[in-house]
């Protein structure tokens, strides 16, 4: 992939031209008197947590070795008529026997480390960081336990393929991770090799043909591709990728996916349609969050903002949501759901802040847990 800026024409500068909202006062709000002892109360039960790394596990159906995650399609089943025979899908529907000890296992590793790094945050005490130092080394540094910086084997399809771009969504869960990284009190050593474990990944994200396909993926795929590079990049320090990742939530994503009333409609004709308008919402939210793009719009007014009043209402009063429900795991959403918080301090929206007070910040359903990658606001708002 070439990852050069392409130079806009005049029409499509016009385009897309930032306009930005008139500055008012800011909404305040003291979050680590919110969050203290939530925060603890986690760190220190995780410091009783020895690491757990995708070496801990396999499953005789990955084409990868022991240090390669593995990961399969989620919606892909046994054909009934066939059982030997190629999965076949059903969208929406996810399969209870699929492996998913390396997801477990990289979830795990999201809540520890990220409630460690927001403790050290509010203590400065050594045990925390120390503690959460342990499972990157044994994440991204150990020859022993260590991970292998790509995703060639996540989200296989039994007999159809051994793995698949859109299987790079499952390191979403690394987002805050790297955010923590960032943020803890690593020594030296460590900190260049987590940061450079995250450069290989990134560069193999940029290069191999499964990460472009995700990165052009039309849908919340491609908001994640975003969303993870943004994020891996502001740990390693990469401004040449954090441009291209900034024009191409300006230039793509929002272009492509929001409509004019602030919808995601790539992701209202999914049989899950509030849970993905929740995902695709919060993982532009981390977007927007890391590159400071709150307060950009298009000329029709189509961004953020845009986005979170249309869902806004819905995650308000859940009966006014206007399509079907969700055919799994409706009634577990919303969640505490970081675009609330970012786009209430940034867009100065008090009732975004106290609808966010208001909602489970640690759910513990496996699915939703899945899909709520941001769960310590501490590591991502200056206080």
């Amino acid at each position: 992939m070439s990852l050069h800026l392409h130079r806009r024409d005049l029409l499509r500068a016009a385009a897309l031209v930032a306009v930005l909202r008139p500055a008012s006062a800011a909404v305040t709000l003291d979050l680590v008197a919110e969050e203290r002892a939530r925060v603890l109360k986690a760190a220190d039960k995780y410091l009783g947590e020895e690491p757990v790394t995708v070496t801990a596990s396999s499953s005789p159906r990955s084409a990868g070795g022991p240090h390669d995650f593995f990961s399969e399609g989620d919606y892909w089943w046994p054909d009934p008529n066939k059982p030997d025979a190629p999965y076949i899908q059903r969208d929406g529907m996810t399969n209870p026997d699929n492996f998913v000890e390396h997801r477990r296992a990289m979830v795990r590793l999201s809540l520890i480390v990220p409630a460690l790094a927001a403790a050290w945050k509010i203590t400065k005490e050594p045990k925390y960081s120390d503690h959460a130092a342990k499972h990157l080394r044994a994440w991204f540094v150990d020859a022993a336990t260590r991970m292998n910086p790509n995703l060639l084997y996540s989200q296989a399809i039994k007999g159809r393929f051994t793995g698949r771009g859109i299987g790079i969504i499952d390191t979403l869960h690394l987002v805050e991770v790297a955010r923590a990284a960032s943020r803890l009190n690593l020594s030296a050593d460590d900190l260049y090799d987590v940061k450079k474990w995250f450069s290989t990944y990134t560069a193999w994200m940029n290069t191999h043909e499964y990460g472009i396909a995700e990165r052009d993926a039309l849908n919340n795929h491609g908001t994640c591709w975003v969303t993870q590079v943004a994020a891996f990049t502001e740990l390693t320090g990469d401004q040449f990728l954090a441009s291209f990742c900034r024009d191409r939530f300006t230039d793509v994503l929002i272009p492509g996916q929001e409509a004019p009333d602030g919808s995601f409609p790539q992701e209202l004709r999914r049989t899950k349609p509030y849970g993905y308008s929740l995902f695709n919402l919060d993982a532009l939210a981390i977007i927007a969050q890391t590159l400071g793009l709150w307060k950009w719009e298009m000329p029709d007014h189509r961004g953020m903002a845009k986005a979170m009043e249309y869902m806004y209402p819905f995650m308000l009063d859940k009966k006014k949501w206007p399509l079907p429900p969700d055919v799994m795991y409706d009634k577990e959403w919303p969640v505490r759901q970081p675009s609330l918080l970012f786009a209430g301090l940034a867009l100065n929206k008090p009732e975004y802040v106290a609808l966010w007070r208001k909602l489970d910040p640690d759910p513990t359903v496996e699915e939703v847990l899945r899909n709520y990658p941001v769960r310590q606001p501490l590591l991502w708002v200056e206080s």
